[in-house]
């Protein structure tokens, strides 16, 4: 099983029909995962066997807002269904960031390599940022990398509106994890006055697909929006569970407190959980590992890979 990630700032004028077509695409190829299509481009986290993602791919490139269109790809356990169903989506906004005057498509900073991006990390001239949320930042980050400490995308403006003069500070280098938010965010600090903006190409996952293993600075694992959680430095599915109360990612001695309570709990949310939220989590685990008896795949279970709340499909 194959994971392809991609996304692409470009208007798109009539949305509606772009999802007709791509959602009688995917079910005809037997794809699973999530498209998020919006007036300002396309984003997308879908799995299915290599020549299934190798169709779809030639057929968005026939279409010129699509060329060349950058595809991430990596691999997920045999076991691991990583999505459940495929779901074409609208949106206001591929990748939510709730400032509308921003126009990734017609001005973004500068994309760079990972050659490139090493040597940003070793300027002390530049303030190298992780655009991520902090539960991601918190498995896995670049050493020296500033962690903003939002828990979403639609936090950062304000970030830059407290942290960061670009009269003291017009030098900025920014990651994601596929690229989509940094390329957002780049829009954003130019718009600000920052004279020098520099993205990660590709995100995380690219730089981790292309850099060489003696140059990589990457330190962890990377958080990914779907069931596997996490990937290593080698794109191999990671440790880390996800709490299905806060969406947290667990690692192991995170699964060995005694918070965590499988499907109920953990140590991050334990004491914001009010019974009634518990007593609901637990009857809720106990129908999952009833179907699971039964052989068959609860309802519940395919609503946690494939929710489209606030950790679903940034990329």
């Amino acid at each position: 099983m194959r994971v392809a990630t991609f996304y692409r700032f470009v208007e798109i004028d009539a949305p509606e029909q772009l999802r007709a077509e791509l959602n009688q695409h995917g079910h005809r190829l037997g794809l699973k995962g999530t498209i998020l299509i919006a007036a300002e481009g396309i984003n997308a986290t879908i799995t299915g066997c290599g020549e299934a993602l190798a169709e779809l791919n030639q057929l968005l490139g026939n279409d010129p807002r699509f060329a060349d269109l950058p595809v991430k790809y990596s691999d997920a356990d045999v076991d691991n269904p990583v999505f459940h169903r495929f779901k074409v989506r609208l949106r206001p906004e591929i990748v939510s960031f709730g400032q509308p005057q921003i126009k990734p498509a017609a001005r973004t900073g500068e994309h760079v390599d990972p050659r490139r991006w090493n040597e940003l990390l070793e300027d002390p001239d530049v303030i190298v940022i992780d655009t991520r949320n902090r539960y991601e930042i918190g498995i896995g980050t670049f050493a020296g990398a500033v962690n903003p400490n939002t828990t979403s995308f639609r936090e950062f403006a304000g970030f830059v509106e407290r942290e960061l003069d670009p009269a003291t500070s017009p030098r900025v280098a920014m990651c994601c994890t596929g690229g989509i938010r940094c390329e957002k965010a780049s829009a954003y600090m130019l718009q600000k006055g920052f004279a020098e903006v520099y993205q990660l190409d590709g995100g995380i996952l690219q730089y981790l697909e292309n850099v060489d293993p003696n140059d990589n600075r990457w330190h962890g694992e990377c958080f990914v929006f779907d069931q596997r959680i996490s990937v290593d430095p080698e794109l191999k599915q990671g440790r880390y569970q996800q709490c299905f109360a806060c969406r947290s990612p667990l690692s192991i001695l995170d699964r060995r407190s005694p918070a965590y309570v499988e499907g109920v709990s953990c140590p991050h949310c334990i004491d914001n959980l009010s019974e009634k939220q518990k007593s609901g989590f637990a009857e809720r685990q106990r129908q999952v590992q009833l179907a699971l008896l039964r052989g068959e795949a609860h309802i519940g279970a395919a609503q946690l890979s494939d929710a489209g709340g606030k950790r679903r499909n940034p990329t």
